[in-house]
């Protein structure tokens, strides 16, 4: 048996509040750690407010924190409120909360994000930046990886026809069950016509091939989508334009 440890761990990160004026100046904290985050889930991270003393300052009912992220050229990703875990007890003194949701982070790949931390002062409605280090540094850095998650892998795409039959596309047999799942997504031009999805057992190209469902297009100003099962070596595609009609099959999408 193999016993594999993991740590479940706050994301944890510290920002300086300036007050560092008429004060000597004792938190040396060199630079701000990276923080991780992971496509694929939501991401809890949380930062505390602390002085130039390294001491907690307290922000309940005092101000209101906001956390915005940039992509790598610069683009605002998101504005985030920030959640305060602070108490009256007190308990979490200068704590809060941000959530880097799965939805935030789908459309991009991994890279690194900076992030700047300002606080909303409530009774006079000013914005108070925070320092990520004691030279001063304003941005901080997320390193946002797709190692947990990696995601579905590319679509294969099909564009090369002849005698409006296409080219031979490895069905994947070896990674799917009895009751494999497909999808095609087909691309067309003023297309009326069918699409009829072809299959064969035969690990090499053959004449052995069968019909596993037509598709009727008519027009259609999107990509057509389709779902068929099986589990196949091969598959091809055929199409066949209605009488009169000289739309084109433009590419068709496939994932196994």
């Amino acid at each position: 048996m193999q016993l594999v440890s993991r740590y479940l761990v706050q994301n944890h990160s510290v920002v300086v509040l300036d007050d560092f004026v008429g004060k000597p100046v004792e938190y040396r904290k060199v630079y701000q750690r990276n923080i991780k985050v992971a496509k694929g889930i939501d991401n809890v991270i949380t930062f505390e407010v602390k002085n130039s003393d390294q001491k907690p300052v307290s922000i309940l009912n005092t101000y209101t924190p906001y956390v915005e992220v940039f992509t790598e050229n610069n683009v605002l990703l998101k504005k985030y409120l920030g959640t305060i875990k602070e108490t009256a007890t007190p308990n979490y003194k200068g704590q809060f909360t941000i959530n880097i949701a799965d939805g935030d982070t789908v459309n991009i790949d991994s890279q690194y994000l900076s992030y700047t931390v300002y606080l909303y002062k409530d009774n006079d409605q000013t914005n108070t930046i925070t320092y990520a280090d004691s030279q001063f540094g304003i941005s901080g850095t997320i390193e946002l990886t797709g190692n947990a998650f990696p995601g579905p892998i590319d679509s294969k795409v099909i564009t090369t026809w002849v005698n409006n039959t296409s080219t031979v596309v490895d069905a994947q047999p070896e990674i799917n069950s009895n009751t494999a799942l497909h999808t095609i997504a087909i691309y067309s031009t003023d297309f009326a016509g069918t699409v009829t999805i072809q299959g064969t057992l035969d690990t090499n190209d053959s004449i052995s091939w069968f019909d596993i469902s037509t598709e009727t297009l008519a027009t259609p100003a999107t990509p057509y989508y389709a779902n068929f099962n099986g589990v196949f070596s091969n598959i091809r595609f055929k199409y066949a334009n209605d009488s009169g009609n000289t739309g084109t099959i433009d590419k068709i999408l496939l994932r196994n």
